[in-house]
Protein backbone atom coordinates (compact mmCIF):
# COMPACT_ATOMS: atom_id res chain seq x y z
CA UNK A 1 0.00 0.00 0.00
CA UNK A 2 1.77 3.08 -1.02
CA UNK A 3 2.17 6.15 1.72
CA UNK A 4 -0.52 8.74 2.49
CA UNK A 5 0.54 12.17 0.86
CA UNK A 6 2.85 14.20 2.81
CA UNK A 7 0.83 17.85 2.89
CA UNK A 8 2.91 21.15 4.40
CA UNK A 9 0.76 24.21 5.26
CA UNK A 10 2.25 27.20 6.32
CA UNK A 11 0.62 31.09 7.08
CA UNK A 12 2.31 34.64 8.18
CA UNK A 13 -0.74 36.50 6.80
CA UNK A 14 -0.96 37.49 10.78
CA UNK A 15 1.24 38.47 13.83
CA UNK A 16 1.92 34.26 13.57
CA UNK A 17 4.40 31.95 11.88
CA UNK A 18 1.84 28.84 11.82
CA UNK A 19 2.48 25.82 10.22
CA UNK A 20 1.21 22.06 10.19
CA UNK A 21 1.69 18.50 8.48
CA UNK A 22 -0.47 15.99 6.91
CA UNK A 23 -0.31 12.49 6.36
CA UNK A 24 -3.39 12.02 4.02
CA UNK A 25 -6.06 12.97 6.75
CA UNK A 26 -4.00 12.43 9.68
CA UNK A 27 -2.53 15.46 11.23
CA UNK A 28 1.38 14.78 12.10
CA UNK A 29 2.76 17.86 13.81
CA UNK A 30 1.19 21.37 13.98
CA UNK A 31 3.25 24.84 14.94
CA UNK A 32 1.69 28.39 16.05
CA UNK A 33 4.05 30.87 17.42
CA UNK A 34 2.75 34.69 17.67
CA UNK A 35 4.80 37.26 16.80
CA UNK A 36 4.56 41.01 15.37
CA UNK A 37 7.66 40.52 13.54
CA UNK A 38 10.12 37.80 12.39
CA UNK A 39 8.32 35.81 10.81
CA UNK A 40 11.44 35.75 7.82
CA UNK A 41 14.16 34.49 10.14
CA UNK A 42 11.75 32.11 11.69
CA UNK A 43 9.27 30.18 9.22
CA UNK A 44 11.94 27.87 7.87
CA UNK A 45 13.97 26.92 11.21
CA UNK A 46 10.20 26.32 12.15
CA UNK A 47 9.02 24.00 9.23
CA UNK A 48 12.40 22.16 9.89
CA UNK A 49 11.70 21.32 13.08
CA UNK A 50 8.08 20.45 12.46
CA UNK A 51 9.27 18.70 9.95
CA UNK A 52 12.27 16.32 12.09
CA UNK A 53 9.43 15.99 14.85
CA UNK A 54 7.35 14.52 12.51
CA UNK A 55 10.58 12.21 10.89
CA UNK A 56 9.77 13.67 7.47
CA UNK A 57 11.91 15.42 5.03
CA UNK A 58 11.47 18.04 2.20
CA UNK A 59 11.95 15.44 -0.36
CA UNK A 60 8.93 13.04 1.12
CA UNK A 61 6.46 15.77 0.78
CA UNK A 62 3.56 15.92 -2.07
CA UNK A 63 2.55 19.47 -2.19
CA UNK A 64 2.79 22.98 -0.42
CA UNK A 65 0.00 25.02 1.14
CA UNK A 66 0.05 28.42 2.00
CA UNK A 67 -2.04 31.01 3.23
CA UNK A 68 -2.97 33.90 1.09
CA UNK A 69 -4.25 36.30 3.57
CA UNK A 70 -5.64 39.00 3.08
CA UNK A 71 -3.86 40.18 6.20
CA UNK A 72 -0.42 41.56 6.33
CA UNK A 73 1.33 42.57 2.84
CA UNK A 74 5.10 41.59 3.88
CA UNK A 75 3.48 38.65 5.75
CA UNK A 76 1.63 37.46 3.09
CA UNK A 77 4.27 38.24 0.62
CA UNK A 78 7.21 35.86 2.91
CA UNK A 79 4.93 33.04 2.54
CA UNK A 80 3.29 33.20 -0.67
CA UNK A 81 7.39 33.64 -2.10
CA UNK A 82 8.48 30.63 0.50
CA UNK A 83 5.26 28.23 -0.71
CA UNK A 84 6.40 29.14 -4.59
CA UNK A 85 10.32 29.27 -4.31
CA UNK A 86 9.93 25.41 -2.21
CA UNK A 87 7.32 23.96 -5.25
CA UNK A 88 10.06 24.65 -7.88
CA UNK A 89 13.14 23.53 -5.90
CA UNK A 90 11.41 20.11 -4.62
CA UNK A 91 9.01 19.72 -8.44
CA UNK A 92 5.70 19.81 -6.47
CA UNK A 93 2.32 21.80 -6.38
CA UNK A 94 2.31 24.67 -4.29
CA UNK A 95 -1.67 25.80 -3.63
CA UNK A 96 -2.62 29.21 -2.12
CA UNK A 97 -5.51 29.13 0.74
CA UNK A 98 -7.16 32.02 1.25
CA UNK A 99 -7.85 32.91 5.49
CA UNK A 100 -11.43 33.24 4.80
CA UNK A 101 -11.55 29.24 3.46
CA UNK A 102 -9.06 28.24 6.14
CA UNK A 103 -11.55 30.14 8.76
CA UNK A 104 -14.84 28.12 7.12
CA UNK A 105 -13.50 24.47 7.29
CA UNK A 106 -15.65 22.60 9.20
CA UNK A 107 -18.76 24.64 9.54
CA UNK A 108 -21.97 24.34 7.47
CA UNK A 109 -22.79 26.57 5.29
CA UNK A 110 -23.34 29.31 4.88
CA UNK A 111 -20.90 30.84 6.76
CA UNK A 112 -19.42 34.38 7.03
CA UNK A 113 -15.57 34.48 7.52
CA UNK A 114 -14.31 37.58 9.34
CA UNK A 115 -10.64 38.80 9.69
CA UNK A 116 -9.18 41.89 11.47
CA UNK A 117 -8.64 44.34 8.58
CA UNK A 118 -7.06 46.57 11.94
CA UNK A 119 -7.66 50.11 12.69
CA UNK A 120 -11.22 49.90 13.79
CA UNK A 121 -11.57 47.55 10.25
CA UNK A 122 -12.51 44.72 9.35
CA UNK A 123 -12.75 41.87 5.97
CA UNK A 124 -15.97 39.52 5.10
CA UNK A 125 -16.44 36.86 2.93
CA UNK A 126 -19.70 34.68 2.68
CA UNK A 127 -19.41 31.52 1.14
CA UNK A 128 -22.09 29.49 0.86
CA UNK A 129 -22.34 25.48 -1.14
CA UNK A 130 -22.65 27.57 -4.13
CA UNK A 131 -19.01 28.70 -3.46
CA UNK A 132 -17.60 32.09 -2.41
CA UNK A 133 -18.87 35.68 -2.54
CA UNK A 134 -17.52 38.43 -3.38
CA UNK A 135 -14.92 39.60 -0.26
CA UNK A 136 -15.56 43.37 1.30
CA UNK A 137 -14.19 45.69 4.07
CA UNK A 138 -16.54 46.92 6.74
CA UNK A 139 -15.87 49.43 9.32
CA UNK A 140 -16.23 47.35 12.86
CA UNK A 141 -18.80 49.89 14.40
CA UNK A 142 -20.90 49.79 11.47
CA UNK A 143 -21.75 46.07 11.28
CA UNK A 144 -25.69 46.84 11.11
CA UNK A 145 -24.71 47.36 7.33
CA UNK A 146 -24.39 43.92 7.05
CA UNK A 147 -27.67 43.27 6.84
CA UNK A 148 -29.43 40.28 8.00
CA UNK A 149 -29.52 38.26 5.07
CA UNK A 150 -32.39 36.24 4.07
CA UNK A 151 -30.60 33.05 5.70
CA UNK A 152 -29.54 34.80 8.57
CA UNK A 153 -30.24 32.04 11.08
CA UNK A 154 -28.35 29.10 9.17
CA UNK A 155 -25.67 31.27 9.04
CA UNK A 156 -22.48 30.96 10.76
CA UNK A 157 -19.93 33.58 11.52
CA UNK A 158 -16.09 32.39 12.31
CA UNK A 159 -13.59 34.36 13.00
CA UNK A 160 -13.15 38.07 13.96
CA UNK A 161 -15.57 40.14 16.04
CA UNK A 162 -18.17 36.65 15.61
CA UNK A 163 -20.25 37.18 18.45
CA UNK A 164 -20.82 40.77 17.25
CA UNK A 165 -21.58 40.22 13.85
CA UNK A 166 -23.60 37.35 14.77
CA UNK A 167 -25.51 39.81 16.97
CA UNK A 168 -26.07 42.19 14.23
CA UNK A 169 -27.08 40.02 11.85
CA UNK A 170 -29.33 37.48 13.60
CA UNK A 171 -26.62 34.34 12.47
CA UNK A 172 -24.91 31.99 15.00
CA UNK A 173 -20.69 32.91 15.68
CA UNK A 174 -19.27 29.29 16.36
CA UNK A 175 -15.11 29.35 16.48
CA UNK A 176 -12.70 27.82 13.72
CA UNK A 177 -12.92 23.78 13.64
CA UNK A 178 -9.45 24.06 12.72
CA UNK A 179 -6.08 26.30 13.72
CA UNK A 180 -5.60 28.24 10.58
CA UNK A 181 -2.33 26.22 9.50
CA UNK A 182 -3.93 23.04 9.71
CA UNK A 183 -7.46 24.30 7.95
CA UNK A 184 -4.77 25.38 4.94
CA UNK A 185 -3.17 22.02 4.76
CA UNK A 186 -6.50 19.99 4.57
CA UNK A 187 -7.85 22.69 2.23
CA UNK A 188 -5.07 22.28 -0.32
CA UNK A 189 -4.75 18.19 0.33
CA UNK A 190 -8.19 18.17 -0.75
CA UNK A 191 -8.24 20.09 -4.15
CA UNK A 192 -7.17 19.09 -7.29
CA UNK A 193 -3.55 20.66 -8.23
CA UNK A 194 -3.32 22.54 -11.62
CA UNK A 195 0.42 22.74 -12.69
CA UNK A 196 0.01 25.64 -14.06
CA UNK A 197 -1.18 27.58 -11.26
CA UNK A 198 0.44 29.45 -8.80
CA UNK A 199 -0.48 30.71 -5.29
CA UNK A 200 -0.53 34.27 -5.18
CA UNK A 201 -1.43 36.88 -2.13
CA UNK A 202 -5.28 38.19 -1.60
CA UNK A 203 -5.10 41.87 -1.44
CA UNK A 204 -8.25 43.44 -0.35
CA UNK A 205 -6.53 46.86 -1.53
CA UNK A 206 -3.45 47.65 -3.14
CA UNK A 207 -0.12 47.03 -1.21
CA UNK A 208 1.21 49.96 0.43
CA UNK A 209 4.04 50.00 -0.84
CA UNK A 210 4.95 53.30 -3.29
CA UNK A 211 7.63 54.26 -5.84
CA UNK A 212 10.72 56.38 -4.73
CA UNK A 213 9.43 60.21 -4.73
CA UNK A 214 13.51 60.79 -6.19
CA UNK A 215 14.66 59.70 -9.31
CA UNK A 216 16.96 56.37 -9.44
CA UNK A 217 20.73 57.09 -9.85
CA UNK A 218 22.09 56.16 -13.61
CA UNK A 219 23.68 52.95 -13.42
CA UNK A 220 26.73 53.41 -16.18
CA UNK A 221 28.00 50.74 -18.09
Amino acid sequence: MPPEPLVIGFDTSAAHCAAALLSGDRLLARRHENMARGQAERLFPLLEEMLDEAGATWAGLSRIAVGTGPGNFTGTRLSVSAARGLALSLGIPALGVSGFEALALGAPRPVLSSIDAHAGRLHLQRLTADGPEPARTLNADRLAQIGPGTDARTTTVVGFMAGDIARATGARAAAPVFSIAEAIARIAAARRANPDERPAPFYMRPPDARPPRETAPVILP
